[in-house]
């Protein structure tokens, strides 16, 4: 095993034993489709002038609600290949369909066929699984699957049979190199592994909170046997680049930092790319001073050894739970008349940023903006944050009675007397006693939904959200202070009026489309509806999102996410809504749209629940022309 500084890779090989005809342009192989998660297909038998005509042409349920329709939400992508589909579910099984019928296939249960004694991380989220091929005809073909109780199982495509070469019977224990301390800790990818060559890579979730915590290392495995390649620490320690980040001893036991978001890849260089979570204790780092690196960092890593390639952060010594919540997209921009391999990282702090992607350059001019330093004893808070001069930023970026919530004179009022007591104004408030307004909130600006981007006219497209948070600061009770810190946060509370709503001026969700070679925001448009107040007269106001987009060579942006519990799709080119469907639950996830038996799918979880709370569902829907 090699242990150093690099990340990940994914390659997708369409050969082996096929379970149906197959349609390698018809496919969508991975979670972000092509290895360096675009998000855009080729096909294009729905277009603008059909797609009011889609209508359900299968539903798959998983049949995992309980009786009282309790369940927990799905946050799939769907993949496809060679006409078969491959789903988790919410519980965390590997399901296969015919992505033609939804007809079941086979079925795997990690947690009741594989008892193990962890608990979940992040309540057992699953985004997805990958796919992997030895290229040989009648050769291996594995679906792989991290779930976050720490385990990888690699499973046979066309069975979902374990792989008794692989692991142990099958199965990796991914705590297995933890040191004793951490290895019972919250632990174990949340996201779809990552694929190149003949290596398989993960990022983790891990602790967040104060005290001790698993690391958030990114790490490559053999596919084959289950062995670590290598290991990148995303903490560093004493002697490597970065170490200087972390006084004293800071960086011991250092939680977070992680690659939760999942993985993108250059395949042709060899290079893995990652936006990494904040350090851990999110809230306070009076125990963490210095700029905390690879924290907040969008990071290249070479996929063959696990070394730093380069990398860049865009929050410094962060405050506010502004993880890279997400892969960077790898794209190309024009910039002079010349074409650049480029990487675009979306960001919690609603900013896109956009680097060369062999150098880490930015393609436009960084600036640092003073920020505010804090009234926490012990903390110190950074006194700069980089921020692009272009593209402009997607999310608002400051709250006051300038853009207080206009819905009403009453919701306007109730949040003016609430605004009174905090603290608010400047971007980048750190936290204190009093409450500060922090905007974007948690959930951003952009989440785990990333964006998807259009080769064909150099766009991204990036749902985002306009709902600001309170985070008041409170001391520790003596008895506390070794292992929880000097300093707590009160909870996770969104600013809301009287009635529920967000205490900000609407559009609450937005769909942006972003010029990457202009450096220009095309259009935006709200995105979702609350129809309780359309029907007071108050125009579409979008809702929070989660779940992302796919783009299409139809001419069509293809999202679910809302509260609302629709999918939607958008015109491309000026951001119009041409068609949208109501569905079983809300689909908190990102879809994708294939070709099978001729025809072009678009398919989306709708698992509900989650953190918008709206009832739980259990179903994988698909979408078609009507034959």
């Amino acid at each position: 095993m090699r242990s150093c500084s690099i990340g990940i890779a994914c390659l997708f090989i369409f050969a082996g034993p096929t379970l149906a005809q197959p349609d390698p342009a018809g496919d969508w192989p991975g979670v972000g489709n092509d290895p360096g998660c675009m998000r855009y297909s080729t096909l294009d038998q729905i277009d603008r002038g059909n797609v009011a005509r889609l209508k359900p042409a299968w539903t798959f349920h998983t049949k995992e609600l309980d009786p009282n329709g309790v369940g927990k939400t799905i946050e799939c992508t769907p993949i496809v290949i060679d006409g078969v589909m491959y789903v988790t579910t919410a519980f965390m099984k590997v399901v296969a369909l015919d992505a033609a019928t939804g007809e079941e296939r086979w079925r795997f249960d990690p947690v009741k066929d594989h008892p193990w004694p962890h608990a979940a991380a992040s309540g057992g989220v699953n985004r997805g699984c990958a796919y992997w091929s030895d290229g040989k005809p009648d050769g291996a073909r594995r679906i792989l699957h991290g779930t976050a109780d720490g385990r990888l199982f690699s499973l046979d495509a066309a069975t979902g049979k374990l792989d008794p070469k692989f692991g142990d019977g099958g199965v990796r224990d991914l705590r297995k190199e933890l040191d004793p301390k951490t290895a019972a800790l919250a632990y174990g990818p949340t996201s779809a592994p990552a694929v190149w060559k003949d290596l398989v890579i993960l990022g983790f979730s891990c602790g967040e909170g104060p005290g001790i915590a698993a690391p958030g290392d990114v790490r490559a495995f053999d596919v084959r046997t289950g062995a670590e390649a290598w290991r990148f620490r995303t903490v560093p320690r004493p002697g490597e680049v970065g170490a200087e980040t972390w006084e004293g001893e800071s960086w011991k036991d250092r939680g977070a930092a992680n690659a939760w978001g999942g993985l993108s890849v250059d395949v042709g260089r060899g290079l893995v790319f990652a936006g990494l979570g904040s350090a851990a204790f999110d809230f306070y780092g009076g125990d963490r001073p210095g700029d905390n690196l690879f924290a907040n960092c969008t990071i290249a890593l070479d996929a063959a050894t696990g070394k730093r390639a380069w990398h860049f952060q865009t929050v410094r010594h962060d405050l506010w739970d502004h993880d890279l919540p997400t892969y960077p997209n790898l794209v190309t921009a024009t910039r002079d008349g010349a074409k650049i391999d480029a990487v675009a990282q979306v960001t919690k702090t609603g900013y896109v940023f956009l680097f060369d992607r062999v150098t880490g350059e930015p393609l436009f001019d960084v600036q640092d903006q003073p920020a505010t330093p804090s009234e926490i004893a012990g903390e110190r808070a950074a006194t700069a944050q980089p921020v692009p001069v272009k593209p402009p930023p997607f999310s608002v970026q400051t709250f006051d009675e300038s853009n207080v919530t206009d819905i009403g004179e009453s919701n306007r009022n109730s949040v003016l007397e609430q605004l009174r007591k905090l603290q608010f104004g400047r971007p980048f408030l750190p936290p204190s006693r009093q409450g500060t307004v922090v905007i974007p909130g948690y959930h951003g600006g952009a989440n785990w939904s990333g964006a998807s981007f259009d080769p064909t006219t150099g766009r991204l497209y990036v749902n985002s959200n306009n709902v600001p948070n309170i985070l008041t600061m409170t001391e520790s009770k003596a008895a506390d202070v070794l292992t929880q810190g000097p300093y707590r946060h009160t909870g996770y509370i969104q600013f809301l009026d009287h009635e529920g709503y967000p205490a900000i001026k609407p559009p609450w969700g937005v769909l942006s489309a972003i010029d990457l070679s202009q450096g220009e925001i095309a259009w935006r448009t709200p995105l979702g509806e609350h129809p309780e107040l359309t029907a007071r007269g108050i125009p579409r106001t979008g809702t929070e999102t989660f779940g992302g987009s796919i783009v299409t060579a139809g001419g069509l942006v293809f999202i679910a996410g809302t509260k609302d519990e629709r999918i939607h799709a958008f015109d491309k080119d000026d951001g119009r809504l041409l068609w949208e469907h109501p569905l079983p639950a809300g689909g908190y996830a990102t879809p994708s749209t294939y070709r099978a038996k001729g025809r072009q799918f678009v398919v989306i979880a709708a698992g509900g629940a989650g953190k918008l709370r709206t009832k739980a569902g259990d179903a994988f829907v698909a979408f078609s022309l009507p034959e």
